[in-house]
Formats: structure tokens, C-alpha cells, sequence
């Protein structure tokens, strides 16, 4: 086999780190970690991966793979088949269309736009809940689950941005 090949074969396999990170962080946050009263607060893992990358390297997770993430964590959640896919694929336009914005400033302002990102993607989320569920979903655990998931930013972040390094420094 060629060197091109190989080369080409390496640049494909590194496209689908984020789109594999996103999907760790899909299981992660659909796990059944039997902790009393965690399952309805766990963090929007996937929720940071999306908007890292969207910001990052939008080209290696185009919408397709942004949307299966969101349907898959939503099969595997219970929550309405659909909700979750759109959200993401929102807050993905959303942020690639001020990429230019986020680009080479400092983690803080980074850190801000997910603050001001994540809370709309909750609190879409918990509405369209309660739409589908006729009824108005408690909103407790959202808030609790937004808290964590701005919280836990950070070392999420952290881990993509060595994952990045590591795909980029070997390209």
C-alpha cells in the first residue's frame, strides 16, 4: 500500500476523534451510574464536546454527526426521539457562525459562550419536554443539571483540547 493511502487513511481516522469523544460523552452521561438522584441532573457531556469542536474543528464533525450523536443520547435516555439532535444541531450553527468570535481568545470568554449557550439548550430541552409530555416538567433538575454541566466545562474541555493536540500534532 501506498504512503498516500496510508496518510489519507490517517487524516479520515483522526476526522472521527470528535465525533467517537462526542459518543463517549453520550455514554457517559446515559449510564446507569446508580447514584440516588443523579440520572435526572447528569451534566450535558455531549453538549461541551459539540461546542468545543463546533468552535475548534467544525470541519471533523459536520451536522450529520452531530445530529446522530443528539438521536443516539436521545434513544438511549428516553427523552423525545428528535430533542436532542436538534438542540445540538442549533447550538452547532449557532457557534460556527461565531467561530471567528471564539477563535484565539482566552479560555474565559470560551468558558462564557458556553455559559450563555448551555442555559438555552436546557431550557429548550425542558420545554419541549413538558410540550411532549402534556404537562410541565419539574424545572429543579435542569437548573441542577446546567449548574454541573458549566461546572464540569472545564476538565471537559481540558480532555478535548489534549485530544486536539494530539490529532493535530501528528497530522
Amino acid at each position: 500500500m501506498s504512503l498516500a493511502w496510508w496518510s489519507r487513511l490517517g487524516v479520515s481516522l483522526r476526522g472521527l476523534v470528535p465525533f467517537t469523544l462526542g459518543l463517549v460523552f453520550v455514554f457517559i452521561t446515559v449510564a446507569p451510574w446508580r447514584l440516588p438522584g443523579l440520572d435526572p441532573v447528569m451534566p450535558m457531556f455531549a453538549l461541551t464536546a459539540v461546542f468545543y469542536w463546533s468552535v475548534y474543528r467544525p470541519d471533523w464533525l459536520p451536522y450529520t454527526a452531530t445530529f446522530t450523536l443528539g438521536l443516539i443520547q436521545d434513544l438511549l435516555s428516553g427523552t423525545p426521539i428528535g430533542m436532542t439532535a436538534l438542540i445540538f444541531l442549533v447550538v452547532q450553527a449557532v457557534v460556527v457562525s461565531q467561530r471567528r468570535f471564539f477563535l484565539k481568545r482566552s479560555f474565559l470568554v470560551m468558558w462564557w459562550g458556553f455559559v450563555m449557550v448551555a442555559p438555552a439548550a436546557a431550557f429548550t430541552g425542558w420545554f419541549v419536554s413538558s410540550l411532549v409530555y402534556g404537562g410541565v416538567v419539574p424545572v429543579e433538575p435542569v437548573i441542577v443539571q446546567l449548574l454541573l454541566t458549566v461546572l464540569f466545562y472545564p476538565p471537559l474541555t481540558w480532555i478535548l483540547g489534549r485530544f486536539h493536540n494530539l490529532i493535530t500534532d501528528h497530522a
